[in-house]
């Protein structure tokens, strides 16, 4: 292993399975084309997989948890303190996406990978800590290189659980009161937008609040902007550890062949910044939906990526994503287990 694992080959999808999945298309049951995107999931799974009939059966969650210094900045609606006092609610099974794991089957953990607070006193969460919470992004970088490799190695060992445990795919979620912050400041960094264009109301903010935001992003970009040509150098200035290590577990799952289900806007920028530390990765994402944040569509049509679901939803957690799934897999379904014409004694279209 080296230091920039990372940086390692990742897989292409199986165009022999692809090309199996869109001939077996063709003698279904049905009108071609007729279920839509449904039929178009089923044929990215089957790449995915390497073979003609895909599936989904054992869902993976991984939810990171993760401080931000610039939230003193006024930029949530919430206190810095719930993101310890939500930690201890994903422990106890409390929170929205406990309940869809629950709900789907799924493998659940939460992780400490840079909460301000003792959390080890919660036998159910994994401790990966990095950082005691970041540092204000508008006097100083949030994080350090150093602590970026650990952000991303605990998104790697996250995926190795997984693998180790069957999961078939994966879903990161994160919690950290500020992140809508970072993950802005990124975007705007990526994509070269304006913050007032890409700053949303992230848990609540009113009108003065989200201008308020914005100012803040427009700062902490003329300070870091020069300095961040890399990835992982505008991760360390603009990021959280959150969303460091979901962008590790992105590229980890794609090295591994595991498909990943992203989740709404934070995720969806470290899905770009996993795409930046690792081009190939792109290819294991699906998108589970279109979250209500302003910014989201810019960050999806930057991945291309078509969401699945588009409900208004604005939690994270991984709540999207998992609410998503159901479709996904009654895709898979669909696609192995609908009888073909011969199968059914059924005439197809005459050509």
């Amino acid at each position: 292993m080296t230091n920039t694992w990372w940086q390692d080959s990742i897989p292409a999808l199986d165009e022999t399975a692809r090309n199996a999945a869109l001939t077996r298309q063709t003698v279904l049951t049905k009108p071609a084309g007729s279920l839509g995107r449904l039929e178009t999931l089923a044929v990215k799974l089957a790449a995915m997989q390497g073979r003609a009939e895909p599936d989904l059966a054992h869902p993976w969650i991984s939810v990171f948890a993760a401080d931000h210094g610039i939230a003193a900045a006024g930029v949530s609606a919430y206190p810095r303190e719930v993101t310890l006092q939500m930690v201890a609610n994903f422990a106890a099974g409390g929170a929205a996406i406990c309940v869809l794991a629950r709900h789907i089957g799924a493998r659940f953990e939460v992780i400490d990978v840079g909460v301000a607070g003792d959390t080890s006193a919660w036998p159910d969460v994994v401790q990966a800590k990095t950082v005691n919470g970041t540092a204000s992004f508008l006097e100083e970088p949030a994080m350090s290189e150093a602590t970026v490799d650990s952000a991303l190695a605990a998104g790697r060992e996250a995926v190795a659980r997984a693998v180790a445990a069957g999961a078939d795919c994966f879903i990161a979620g994160e919690m950290g009161i500020g992140n809508t912050t970072s993950a802005t400041a990124l975007a705007c960094l990526w994509l070269e937008r304006d913050p007032e264009a890409m700053t949303g109301a992230g848990t609540g903010l009113d009108d003065a609040g989200i201008r308020r935001k914005a100012g803040v992003v427009r700062n902490a970009l003329a300070l870091h902007r020069t300095m961040s040509a890399d990835p992982k150098s505008a991760l360390a200035r603009l990021g959280g550890a959150e969303i460091a290590a979901m962008a590790g577990a992105y590229v980890a799952a794609a090295q591994a062949r595991l498909p990943v289900i992203v989740d709404g806007y934070i995720s969806s920028v470290a899905a770009l910044a996993a795409t930046r530390l690792n081009p190939g990765a792109a290819a294991w994402f699906l998108f589970g939906h279109e979250s209500a944040e302003k910014a989201h569509r810019d960050v999806l049509a930057a991945l291309g990526g078509q969401p699945v679901l588009a409900l208004g939803l604005r939690l994270g957690e991984g709540s999207g994503a998992a609410a998503a799934f159901p479709v996904i897999q009654a895709a898979c379904r669909l696609h192995s287990r609908m009888a073909t014409f011969a199968e059914a004694g059924v005439s197809d279209r005459e050509a």
